[in-house]
């Protein structure tokens, strides 16, 4: 425990890094998802193969690789960045293809009724998605896009790699300066476990709660 005393602000340093480096990923994957949702479902084929292509290769291809193409393909081109902006734009190419289907699966379970209703009461089609469509697909995918910060929050460990200073990175150097691995990977686990089952048991009471609005 004299371990976990002495680099106590390191690890809530990494803790921070992990949290902000997930959270601002899952909010800007949301409009863009939002965007490929759309394109998905629309009946433009150019529109709707481009998200499907795009969807196909993100989730058929490692995150670490689409972390590698960012953060040394960037470079090459003469485009320098900051490493979390890096980090950012690296999880949050990749969360866009997952979160574009939860979004899309999200629109499609509402009844298509409520679109023509609304085309027939004379609004325009974007009118009906952003008054009708969304607030009620958004609503049904909420404890989805929660589960999705939770997994971020997991499968953010990989930027380590790099050098950058998350939570993993934190517990790599404290392996490195003690010699000690139990204790910096267990406490490591446990700070992990507690931000995604906070996340998890917070999306349950949200969940419950809507549950009793509808």
């Amino acid at each position: 425990m004299d371990i976990i005393q002495e680099y106590w602000s390191l690890f809530m340093s990494g803790a921070s890094y992990t949290v902000r480096l997930a959270f601002f990923s899952v909010l800007i994957s949301l409009p863009i998802g939002a965007i490929f949702a759309l394109m998905r479902i629309s009946n433009n084929k150019l529109l709707n193969n481009f998200a499907r292509i795009y969807v196909e290769i993100i989730r058929g291809t490692p995150l670490l690789v689409q972390i590698y193409i960012v953060y040394f393909g960037l470079p090459m081109m003469g485009i320098y960045l900051d490493d979390f902006v890096s980090a950012v734009l690296a999880i949050t190419i990749n969360s866009v293809a997952y979160m574009s289907e939860i979004i899309r699966s999200g629109i499609q379970s509402i009844n298509k009724g409520q679109m023509e209703a609304g085309r027939a009461l004379g609004l325009p089609r974007w009118t009906v998605y952003t008054k009708i469509i969304f607030p009620q697909a958004f609503k049904n995918i909420i404890p989805t896009i929660g589960n999705e910060f939770a997994v971020l929050i997991k499968e953010t460990s990989i930027v380590s790699v790099l050098g950058i200073k998350d939570l993993m990175f934190a517990s790599d150097t404290v392996r490195g300066a003690t010699y000690t691995t139990f204790t910096p990977l267990l406490f490591t686990a446990l700070i992990y476990f507690i931000l995604t089952f906070t996340i998890s048991q917070g999306m349950n009471a949200l969940e419950r709660r809507l549950a009793r609005s509808n």
